[in-house]
């Protein structure tokens, strides 16, 4: 993509209502505009993101086994009249009438309705197991909605839902599922950390948020330093075996939100030197909750016996637009955003020094021709900025690598290749650095 064809409107000064790192970059570096509180439009370059993430975040769960369906922004208040959930929500819930009166409400979550598709299309025990997934933008009426799309009130969120005969099965769900999280946040260059958490709204008896540490995150968080060090499951993890050692390597050593954090047993359980403290951000939350809407809303299979069984659930949900914000406070610097290249808008920012210049120009033209055929994506700044113009631009929206052509270098025959993370230059001949990018990019768009 040629810059001058392309809609990157940056800032250079920090907009004063943006309190975080996160909302500040994504703001400054053109990737969305608030429609009002809480609601963003997403530009261009955050589109792209928000793209990349989805992809991985698809793949994963196909990889666990769960099938992919598309279920609907609004719902109908009968429906959550059935499992209960309707009046106890809170003023979260948008709801209002469509012109003929009847109650609606803008999806907060989805159990009800995807255990209404299930319960009106599967009548044996024969038809489980399954797990159904969409990726669907949700809306919650956050009373101060803050800190950009950390907490924004309409927000895109992946949700699954378990069907299970019996409580056992449901927990080897819920062990997919765990182990599938464990994949897709490494894939995105993340470490995250599941954690004993509550289960609020949503209900049930087993809960794991899954928490990366940062400075700038919601909620404090306890657990073992250990846990930072432990491998994530491969890509060839067998998803149709035992995983349960996999999960007591994961959740033996203490981890704990602050609502489930025990001063004592903290104490007691990890080692002083292995106590660690810090602040989170939850990017995904598990839950494993039974029959608590399937009895009340009459979802039973017919079991081995003859007799009728209320299937056993679980939900699993991945805030994807929030996972954008995330990224960014994890990974940034003085500069600007730092991407990881699995979920960069574009793996190589190409500078042209001197736009206008012949021989620039001709290099550049090649680079970029190059690049995209060995399958690279590629911003190419051609405008008529100034390079200090041009360096700061690139730097802020943080692409993994930048290509640096000037008149002097294509002289020499050489051109620069930088690493945004390390900030490592290193002069190259056109080819060698054509080569030297495909290698560094093809090695780390797989991070597990």
């Amino acid at each position: 993509m040629r810059l001058s064809r392309f809609f990157l409107p940056v800032l250079r000064e920090t907009p004063k209502e943006a309190e975080i790192i996160s909302h500040q970059l994504m703001l400054r570096a053109g990737m969305v505009r608030q429609a009002s509180a809480g609601i963003y439009s997403w530009l261009p370059l955050g589109l792209k993101v928000l793209q990349r993430i989805e992809t991985i975040v698809r793949e994963e769960q196909d990889r666990s086994g769960a099938i992919e369906m598309l279920m609907p922004t609004l719902q109908q208040a009968d429906l959550w009249r059935e499992s209960g959930r309707y009046d106890a929500y809170g003023p979260e819930m948008l709801r209002f009438r469509d012109r003929h009166e009847r109650e609606m409400l803008y999806g907060p979550t989805n159990e009800e309705l995807i255990t209404q598709i299930f319960r009106d299309a599967v009548r044996s025990y024969r038809d489980l197991p399954r797990n159904l997934y969409h990726i669907q933008w949700k809306f919650r009426d956050e009373v101060r909605p803050r800190f950009g799309v950390m907490r924004g009130r309409e927000f895109l969120m992946k949700d699954a839902y378990s069907f299970d005969i019996n409580a056992a099965a449901a927990r080897q769900a819920y062990h997919r599922m765990f182990v599938a999280y464990l994949r897709t946040f490494a894939r995105m260059g993340l470490k995250s950390i599941p954690m004993a958490a509550d289960t609020g709204p949503i209900g049930g008896d087993l809960s794991h948020e899954f928490i990366i540490l940062a400075e700038t995150g919601e909620s404090r968080v306890y657990c073992h330093a250990d846990l930072l060090d432990l491998r994530v499951p491969p890509a060839d993890v067998d998803f149709a075996g035992d995983l349960a050692p996999l999960i007591e390597q994961w959740t033996k050593p203490y981890a704990a939100t602050d609502e489930k954090h025990e001063d004592v047993r903290f104490a007691a359980e990890v080692p002083a030197e292995k106590r660690l403290s810090a602040r989170g951000i939850e990017v995904g939350h598990i839950f494993f909750f039974g029959t608590k809407y399937s009895e009340p809303m009459g979802c039973r299979v017919q079991g081995p016996d003859g007799s009728m069984i209320a299937v056993q659930m679980g939900s699993y949900g991945i805030g994807v637009s929030r996972l954008v914000g995330a990224i960014i406070e994890a990974s940034h610097d003085a500069a600007g955003i730092v991407w990881p290249v699995p979920v960069a808008p574009f793996e190589v920012a190409l500078i042209n020094l001197k736009a206008g210049d012949k021989d620039t120009d001709r290099a550049c033209e090649d680079l970029y021709a190059r690049l995209m055929r060995a399958g690279v994506s590629v911003l190419y700044e051609d405008t008529e900025e100034r390079a200090g113009a041009k360096f700061a631009s690139m730097d802020l929206i943080g692409l993994p690598f930048q290509l640096i052509v000037g008149p002097k270098g294509v002289k020499n025959g050489e051109v620069e290749v930088k690493e945004r993370r390390s900030g490592e230059r290193v002069n190259l001949a056109p080819d060698a650095a054509v080569k030297r990018l495909v290698e560094l990019i093809s090695a780390r768009r797989l991070l597990v």
